[in-house]
């Protein structure tokens, strides 16, 4: 029994030490049990039923594209609108179950999730191709979220206080939304796509869960370990399918009651979109929680140490070869130390090891697919024509989706490289006369999602914290690694709502309030 009463206080959960032994065989040991499942076929779950279909989603390991994770039930609309009756059914009474009871089955989730830890992990090095050291991180972000937002909905569950008059007794309460569509992501197909789930869920809300189509395993596994916890069947129903017929049918339907989303910022405009309407039946204004990308700069100073720099972008560059939505994209260094940190960060970017991610010594492994493979690779011409490549500008395809870790140097701040976002293992260099034009040129982009300035001038840290127009902002480290519960996380513009997911206010983006008012006699 856990005893929401007295939890100890949250704490991060650590990430693992793979410089002992017993944790490498750990892993190994879970990568082999993981391969043993490969070409497993899955269901569809709708209240607690498991639904099997003719169409399937073929999830493909990307670093070996002609191996098969596994094939995965293809929802369509008959089967999305069955899942969405079954929801709205289960709302009620879900809503109505103490907030200890709801959180006490993430705080059960988590700990099996600990257990089944590797396991986890392995299955994204293999669906996701994941590293190791980045898969790790992935599935302790994932504990965190369960753990952190049950006991945010414990502090939220009994409202906040008001004032009453003389005569009178006054009330500040939350309600729970009711169903929610999960729109979750492939990069993070574990922490976010988990994350977002328990927060709707944990405030009483109903969940249809659609999971990337690259990456819908390693959800299908969430959903055992929801439903070992005591999660009630109809809670949370999982129906992968096609974005352009199920998600648009979900996000149009009128008894959804609110989207949460992460991707990309076409989609997730598309998706903003099309819950603005109204449609026949529907009562209330859907609310759209989204997080949707960025182009995110690392500022470096001419006052700054320039190995911490050069560390800091080749990391956040490279990092799952550059697939995440923080990653850092756009160098901006100062005319005085700038040809010193480009030469650091070439002979660090050519260190890099590049592989299969099966094997731990692998910093860097592939991209998700080949329509990212293309994508990535088609901005090497760009790079040739916008600045020089110094580092890079090279991939194959034959086995698995790798492209090598590039830096382009001497781009214009206007250039498509430092413009628009390329979701792959690109770093474009550019040249500022001082710190105050590199902050301009960090601001000059239609996102605001991550940033970061490596400086050891203090009057220039006060100015971007104050001026550097990004939601998260690192002062003299990497652009990437937000920590839940440390560095709540959404940024502005078009990088989405702001909705910082592992911070204070995420379950109230789930909840609506009631003020209710006694006469007393």
């Amino acid at each position: 029994m856990i005893d929401v009463k007295n939890l100890p206080d949250y704490v991060t959960e650590p990430l693992t030490d793979f410089s002992n032994d017993e944790n490498v065989k750990a892993y190994k040991a879970a990568l082999e049990k993981v391969n043993a499942t490969l070409g497993t076929d899955y269901p569809l779950i709708i209240g607690g039923e498991r639904v099997t279909t003719d169409g399937k989603i073929t999830s493909y390991n990307p670093a070996n594209k002609s191996q098969i994770v596994g094939t995965v039930s293809k929802s369509n609309i008959e089967l999305a609108e069955h899942a969405m009756q079954v929801a709205d059914a289960k709302f009620d009474a879900w809503s109505k179950t103490p907030a200890e009871e709801r959180a006490a089955i993430l705080l059960r989730a988590a700990a099996i999730t600990k257990q089944r830890r590797h396991e986890m992990s392995a299955m994204m090095t293999l669906e996701a191709g994941k590293p190791w050291i980045e898969a790790d991180a992935d599935t302790a972000e994932a504990i965190d979220f369960m753990e952190y937002y049950a006991r945010q909905m414990l502090a939220l569950k009994d409202g906040k206080a008001v004032k009453s008059r003389e005569g009178e007794h006054n009330t500040f309460e939350y309600r729970s939304l009711g169903v929610g569509v999960i729109i979750s992501p492939w990069n993070f197909p574990f922490a976010i796509m988990a994350g977002t789930t328990v927060a709707a869920v944990v405030a009483g809300n109903t969940v249809l869960l659609k999971p990337a189509s690259t990456t819908p395993v390693i959800a299908y596994k969430f959903m055992e370990i929801l439903e070992e916890a005591g999660l009630p069947a109809g809670v949370v129903n999982y129906i992968p399918g096609p974005g352009g017929e199920v998600g648009d049918y979900l996000v149009d339907h009128p008894r959804t009651r609110f989207v949460s989303f992460t991707g990309s910022r076409d989609v997730g405009l598309r998706i903003n979109e099309r819950a603005s309407k109204v449609h026949e039946g529907q009562i209330w204004i859907k609310r759209v929680i989204a997080e949707m990308g960025g182009k995110d700069t690392i500022v470096v100073d001419k006052e700054a140490d320039l190995d911490l720099a050069a560390e800091s972008i080749v990391k956040s560059a490279f990092g799952f070869s550059g697939q995440k939505c923080s990653a850092c994209s756009r160098a901006v260094v100062v005319e005085d130390v700038y040809d010193e940190v480009l030469e650091k960060v070439v002979k660090l970017t050519n260190e890099l090891t590049i592989g299969d991610p099966q094997d731990f010594l692998n910093f860097m492994a592939t991209v998700i697919d080949e329509a990212a493979f293309k994508k990535i690779t088609g901005y090497f011409d760009i790079a040739k024509q916008e600045g020089r490549i110094v580092a890079g500008g090279t991939a194959d395809d034959s086995t698995g989706y790798f492209v090598n870790p590039t830096v382009v140097a001497d781009v214009a701040p206007t250039a498509r490289l430092m413009q628009e976002e390329i979701f792959g293992p690109v770093v474009a260099f550019a040249k500022a006369k001082d710190f105050h034009e590199a902050l301009n040129i960090a601001n000059n982009t239609e996102y605001g999602l991550t940033g970061a300035v490596i400086s050891d001038n203090e009057d220039h840290i006060a100015q971007a914290k104050q001026d550097f127009f990004v939601g998260n902002l690192y002062i003299n480290r990497g652009c990437t690694g937000a920590i839940v519960g440390y560095q709540p996380f959404g940024g502005y513009n078009m990088s989405g709502t702001c909705s910082k997911a592992g911070g204070p206010d995420f379950i109230g983006l789930h909840l609506q309030s009631k003020s209710i008012s006694t006469a007393l006699r």
